[in-house]
């Protein structure tokens, strides 16, 4: 859960990962507005000190995924291109088996209790900060 920091014997400060959860897809809205959404997302999540954001964005009803997991896919992959994020995990590999989990496990390790870690979510993505 949380690591302990400085100080002597078993007083140290217990650090707890900060983790926000952000639903895209509340309300059905277009591709635009969840854009804006996720753009607005970590602005705000970096400027309160988050690290982990988990975007729930959904799988769409066509069977290959809806265009706003595929906007936030793209966007994400710009945004780690530029590095603007350390990371991103698609839900289909947030499990041990997938080498961005264990980096972001790394980063927060209350992730492992996380509903859905291991689960092959089509439905979310993780942002590491």
């Amino acid at each position: 859960m949380g690591r302990r920091t400085g100080g002597a014997g078993a007083l140290g400060a217990v650090l707890t990962m900060k983790i926000q959860t952000i639903n895209l897809e509340k309300g059905l809205p277009t591709v635009s507005f969840a854009h804006s959404q996720l753009t607005q997302a970590l602005l705000s999540a970096r400027a309160s000190g988050i690290q982990v954001i988990k975007l729930i964005h959904g799988y769409g009803s066509s069977g290959r995924g809806g265009a706003i997991r595929g906007d936030v896919r793209q966007t994400l992959q710009k945004k780690k291109a530029s590095g603007s994020i350390k990371a991103f995990v698609p839900g289909e590999e947030f499990s041990p088996f997938y080498e961005c989990a264990r980096l972001a496990l790394q980063v927060c390790p209350q992730l492992a209790k996380d509903p859905d870690y291991g689960r092959t979510n089509h439905g979310i993505t993780l942002v590491v900060l």
